[in-house]
Order: structure tokens, then C-alpha cells, then sequence
């Protein structure tokens, strides 16, 4: 069975981070969607997403395609009720398909032109921002379930301070030590080539991916995710960083999604909870307005490649699109548009493009990785798009 990814219909709501991705390679747990479903298949998977996007993900196209909706993330019933799909045949949630068998990749989805199977079971969904963060815990823990399982972790220093020990592991090459470990509260994850230098305070579920590096002195609330290759320190708490994000220094990082190759500069804090305790509201970019997330405790979602610098105060509920560059005193404004230059008290200009590969170019050199055609051509595409938004 050839098996696909699709975006289904939460693509627009998952915006600033599907601007430059399929829906599928959202990162949250330990690993991303399309990390999951290809380890519970044990299958390769290609994406259908959108054309400007599918140079770098492309679609494989086979006989007989399994067409999985990314927003849905897998479990032992759910993946049965998958492979147990025949030709012709759709599994139904409470919200849509889930996914269905089809010879024909042109035609788009019509529930009428297929066999219905029901599906009610929970599942754990992704279909908004904040479903990143605020279901990472769960995530978290049946990420740490499936890749540990029947493993043996490499042995924990005895440098360290650890409550709960066989809810800890730690993969080939990282290293431990002079830190804090409470796995009581949730799964610590620590992945090949890893870094957690002394002094750190990790209260679980935290996953540190492959080669990232949490900063001396961190103090890590659960669930906290830092994708492969990020830097991670200060105070942080349920927050997901997708890959090769920085936020290395001292200050607060609460409730929040930073993208890929996103940097946050000296003592910049993040504002979580509101003062009058309402409810947050976030960005939405398909209603062009803000939306209830009906959630008390929400901080920034930032898209790839934007930066801020030192000392910036976020407010709560604050959503960054790909590629701005924000600084300056003062709190900036809580939806702040792609390819956007400035800050509260200076204002804000538009972020040429030429400009901003040329940082891309110089951080992601920096991680002996190329800035390419290719993520030129997507960012291309997305600093057209998002110009709506930017009124300066």
C-alpha cells in the first residue's frame, strides 16, 4: 500500500507554520506528524499539499494510495482501522475524514463517492496553533512509548539528580551531566548527540531532539519540545520549537510555537496569561480576525526564520509570520505580518526579500546547511501571499 499525507482542511488554521510546510511536518511530541505515522506504518510517506510547496515535499503517487488528513495523529485503533481500509472506502471521525483508499490522486475528496466507515474513537488532532502546544504533553508521552519501546536507554550519569529513572532515556552520544531530572510529571527524551549542561532543571515531559542543546542554568516545565538542532535555555514552559530554533538565553518562553530557524534574542520575554485572566484570542488568518482559543494561558506563535532581538516583550496571544525581524522597546503588536522589519516604536517596513535570504543564508550556514533554490522559491511565494497584511 502506498500511504499519503494530506493536509485535509486545518491547513489555514495551522498558518503561520504550514506558510512553509505541509501540515504533516509539524513537529509535536517528540517527533513530527509524518515521523509518526511512518514509524506506525513502518512505510515511507509523501505528501499532497500545496504545488509551491511540493518540490521539497513531493507526492508519490502508487495503484492503490492510502490518503491519511495529517490532522489526525496516530494510535494503535486508529492505524488498524487504516490498514483494514479496502478500496472505495473512507473512515469518517466527528470532524471529516480521516482517510481513505482511492487509485485516483486528481479527484479531490467527496464523502458521497465512497463507502463511509465510521470512526469514533479519540484521537489526538492537531487543527489550530495552540493544539501544538497545549496537546504536546499527550503527544509527548506516545512519542516516548513508541521509540523507546523494547530499547535500553544509555545509562544516566550519576552526576545527576533523578526522580523516576525508567521514565527518562537518553540515546547514543548525548550527553548529562550536573543536571536536575524529574521524570515524575512526564517523559524526559534526550536524543542522539544531545546537550544538557550543568545546572539545568528539567521537571518533564521534555524532549531535547537530536543534537540540540539546552543552555546551563535552564529551567524546563513540562512539556517542552526542543526539535533537532535548537538551543534552548532560561525559563520555558509548554512550549514546542520545530528544528534549529534559539532561544538560548535567559527569559521567558511560555505556551508558545517557534518554526524553523527562528531566533530569540537576550531577556526576551513572552507574556502567557492576561491580566484580567480572560480568555486569549489569537490571529486567525483565514478569518482575517482573532480567534477564541478558549484557553487562559497562550504566548507567541512564530513562523520560520523570524528573529527578535534583545529585550522584547511579547504580549500574550501574539502571532509571527515567517521571515520578521522584530526589536526595539515597547510591546509590538500581537499579529505581526510576514517579511516585517521594525518594532513598536519605530514602526514597521516590509523585509525585502534579497535581504532576508541573506540571513537565512548566514544561519542556516551555521548549521552546515544550505539555503537553496528551492526554500527560495517557497518563501518567494509566501512573501506574495502575505503582502495583504502588510499595511505599513
Amino acid at each position: 500500500m502506498n500511504y499519503i499525507l494530506s493536509d485535509g482542511n486545518h491547513r489555514e488554521d495551522l498558518f503561520p507554520f504550514t506558510f512553509t510546510r505541509p501540515v504533516s511536518e509539524i513537529r509535536v511530541g517528540i517527533l513530527t506528524i509524518t515521523e509518526k505515522w511512518g514509524k506506525w506504518l513502518n512505510a515511507s510517506m509523501s505528501h499532497q499539499t500545496e504545488e509551491y510547496l511540493s518540490e521539497k515535499y513531493p507526492l508519490m503517487a502508487g495503484e492503490e494510495n492510502t490518503v491519511i488528513n495529517s490532522s489526525y495523529l496516530p494510535n494503535e485503533y486508529l492505524v488498524e482501522a487504516i490498514k483494514n481500509l479496502k478500496m472505495g472506502e473512507a473512515l469518517i471521525g466527528r470532524d471529516g475524514y480521516i482517510a481513505y483508499v482511492t487509485e485516483n490522486l486528481e479527484i479531490s475528496f467527496e464523502e458521497s463517492a465512497y463507502t463511509a466507515i465510521p470512526f469514533d474513537d479519540e484521537v489526538l488532532t492537531i487543527k489550530n496553533t495552540w493544539d501544538i502546544f497545549s496537546r504536546n504533553a499527550e503527544a509527548l508521552q506516545a512519542d516516548f512509548d513508541l521509540v523507546t519501546k523494547g530499547r535500553t536507554s544509555q545509562p544516566i550519569p550519576d552526576t545527576n539528580q533523578v526522580k523516576n529513572p525508567e521514565n527518562i532515556f537518553i540515546e547514543e552520544g548525548a550527553s548529562v551531566e550536573f543536571c536536575i531530572l524529574n521524570a515524575s510529571t512526564g517523559p524526559i527524551y534526550i536524543g542522539k548527540n544531545a546537550l544538557m549542561m550543568e545546572g539545568c532543571m528539567v521537571r518533564g515531559g521534555l524532549a531535547l531532539c537530536e543534537s540540540a542543546i539546552l543552555k546551563m542554568g535552564a529551567k524546563i516545565y513540562g512539556a517542552v519540545t526542543a526539535g533537532p538542532g535548537c538551543k534552548l535555555g532560561g525559563e520555558v514552559n509548554n512550549a514546542v520549537l520545530f528544528a534549529n530554533s534559539n532561544k538560548g538565553h535567559d527569559g521567558f518562553l511560555g505556551n508558545s510555537v517557534l518554526g524553523e530557524w527562528c531566533n530569540i534574542g537576550a531577556d526576551t520575554n513572552t507574556s502567557n496569561l492576561k491580566n484580567n485572566y480572560a480568555e486569549v484570542r489569537l490571529w486567525n488568518y483565514k478569518t482575517e480576525g482573532f480567534a477564541k482559543t478558549g484557553l487562559q494561558f497562550c504566548g507567541l506563535m512564530m513562523g520560520d526564520h523570524s528573529k527578535c532581538g534583545i529585550n522584547v516583550m511579547f504580549n500574550t496571544g501574539t502571532v509571527v509570520g515567517v521571515s520578521a525581524n522584530i526589536f526595539g522597546s515597547g510591546f509590538p503588536r500581537n499579529f505581526i505580518p510576514s517579511f516585517s522589519w521594525g518594532g513598536a516604536t519605530a514602526g514597521y517596513t516590509t523585509f525585502r526579500t534579497n535581504k532576508a535570504f541573506e540571513v537565512a543564508e548566514a544561519m542556516m550556514k551555521r548549521r552546515n546547511m544550505e539555503f537553496n533554490d528551492t526554500e527560495a522559491k517557497i518563501l518567494e511565494h509566501v512573501f506574495e501571499f502575505t503582502q495583504r497584511w502588510r499595511n505599513f
